[in-house]
C-alpha cells in the first residue's frame, strides 16, 4: 500500500469515528424549509434595497487592500461603522473569523495575558493561540471568577468576552465586566457579532446601549449575522486602525473584498435604525411562552433571537433536527465539542419573518418528536 492509499485509509477511518459518535458534519440545502436556523435575524438578506448595480464598480478586488485592493467604498465603509457605534477608526476584514484572529494575533506580547470568557468564539481562541501571550478562560459570565484571573494575571491583560454569546444566546454582564477591568488596569475587547442590529437604540449594539465606548479597547462587528452580508469591522481608535493594518496576517495577506460589497455595508447600516427590533422582540417573548409548556426538555434562558433547546446527546440531537427538517424546518443540531458534553441541543434562531403560526407547529413538531 503506497502513503497515498495508506492516508486515506486514515482520513476515512476518523470519519467513520466521527459518525459512530454522532459527531459527523455535513452540508445541507435548506432549500424551501421555514428558516429557525440562521443569523438573519432582521431578514436583511433578503432585502432588496441592499441591492448594488455592480456595473458601476469593478467586480474584483484584484489584490490586498495593501497592494492594490484598497478603494474609496471600502474606507468610506469603514468611517460610516466607526462613526454609527461612536468609536474614531474602523478596519474590515472579510469575515468575523479572519477579524478575531488578526486582531487577537497581534495584539498582545509575550508576557502578557488573555482573559477569556469560557464560552468565547472558536475564532477567538484561534487568535489567541497564535500569539506568544499566556492565555486562561474564567466561569461563563462569573465575575467572582474574572476577578480572580485578573488578579492573578501578568503583563499587559486584555479581557475578551462576547456582549451576546452564539450558542446560549445569553448577555454579558458588560457593565460590571468593564468595571473590573478598570480596577485591575485591564483591555476589554468585545465581539458584537450577535448584538448588532438586535440591541441598542439604532442596533448599535449593547456597548454603544450602556455608553461604553470610552472603555473598550475595540469591538468586533460582523456583518453576517443581522446585517445579511459578509465581513467584519474591528472599531477602535485611529491607532489601532493602523496598528491592525500593520501587524493582523489575516488582513495582509488576504485579498480584499470587491467594491460592491463595501458599497452594501453601507446601505446596511443606512437601514439598522429603522429595521423591525419591535416584531423581532414580541416574537422572542412569544416563543419563550410557548416554551413553557415543554416542561419534559430544557430551554435555555436567552432574551436575543438565540434560543436554545437542551437534549444532552448528539445523537438524540440529530435525531429531533432530522425530524423537525423533514416536517418543513430548517434547524441545526449543536453538538459537543462545539457546545460542552450533555449541552447537545437544538440552537432555533427566530427573525422578523417568522410568524407565532409559525412557532405553534414548531413546538407541536417538537411535542410530536418527544412522545
Amino acid at each position: 500500500m503506497d502513503a497515498l492509499q495508506d492516508f486515506n485509509l486514515h482520513l476515512q477511518h476518523e470519519l467513520d469515528e466521527l459518525e459512530a459518535n454522532g459527531l459527523l458534519r455535513s452540508l445541507v440545502l435548506p432549500d424551501s424549509l421555514i428558516d429557525f436556523s440562521s443569523n438573519d435575524y432582521l431578514g436583511f438578506s433578503r432585502s432588496a434595497s441592499l441591492t448594488v448595480i455592480e456595473k458601476e464598480l469593478r467586480h474584483g478586488a484584484t489584490g490586498s487592500r495593501s497592494i492594490s485592493g484598497n478603494c474609496k467604498e471600502a474606507e468610506e465603509a469603514e468611517q460610516k461603522v466607526a462613526a454609527f457605534h461612536g468609536y474614531e477608526a474602523a478596519l474590515i476584514f472579510n469575515s468575523g473569523y479572519a477579524a478575531n484572529v488578526g486582531l487577537f494575533s497581534c495584539i498582545a506580547s509575550r508576557g502578557d495575558t488573555f482573559i477569556s470568557d469560557e464560552y468565547i468564539h472558536a475564532s477567538t481562541i484561534d487568535g489567541m493561540r497564535l500569539s506568544h501571550a499566556h492565555r486562561v478562560k474564567f466561569k461563563h459570565n462569573n465575575l467572582q471568577d474574572l476577578e480572580l484571573k485578573l488578579n492573578e494575571a501578568v503583563g499587559t491583560k486584555f479581557v475578551s468576552i462576547e456582549s451576546i454569546y452564539s450558542m446560549d444566546g445569553d448577555e454579558a454582564p458588560l457593565v460590571a465586566i468593564s468595571s473590573l477591568c478598570k480596577k485591575y488596569n485591564a483591555l476589554l475587547i468585545v465581539d458584537e457579532a450577535h448584538a448588532l442590529g438586535v440591541f441598542g437604540d439604532k442596533g448599535d449594539g449593547l456597548v454603544c446601549k450602556y455608553n461604553l465606548q470610552d472603555e473598550v479597547l475595540a469591538c468586533i462587528y460582523t456583518f453576517g449575522k443581522a446585517a445579511g452580508l459578509h465581513g467584519a469591522a474591528v472599531a477602535g481608535n485611529a491607532s489601532m486602525r493602523k496598528f491592525l493594518i500593520n501587524k493582523a496576517r489575516s488582513f495582509i495577506y488576504s485579498t480584499a473584498m470587491p467594491p460592491p460589497m463595501y458599497e452594501q455595508i453601507k446601505l446596511a447600516y443606512d437601514l439598522l435604525p429603522t429595521a423591525s427590533r419591535g416584531k423581532l422582540f414580541e416574537l422572542i417573548t412569544y416563543f419563550k411562552n410557548q416554551a413553557r409548556s415543554l416542561s419534559a426538555i430544557e430551554f435555555l434562558k436567552s432574551d436575543s433571537p438565540i434560543q436554545g433547546v437542551v437534549i444532552g446527546d448528539n445523537l438524540k440531537a440529530k435525531a429531533m433536527a432530522q425530524h423537525l427538517n423533514t416536517n418543513g424546518f430548517f434547524i441545526r443540531a449543536i453538538l459537543s465539542p462545539t457546545v460542552p458534553v450533555g449541552k447537545e441541543r437544538l440552537r432555533i434562531c427566530l427573525h422578523e419573518f417568522n410568524s407565532k403560526q409559525e412557532i405553534d407547529e414548531l413546538m407541536s413538531q417538537i411535542k410530536i418528536f418527544l412522545k
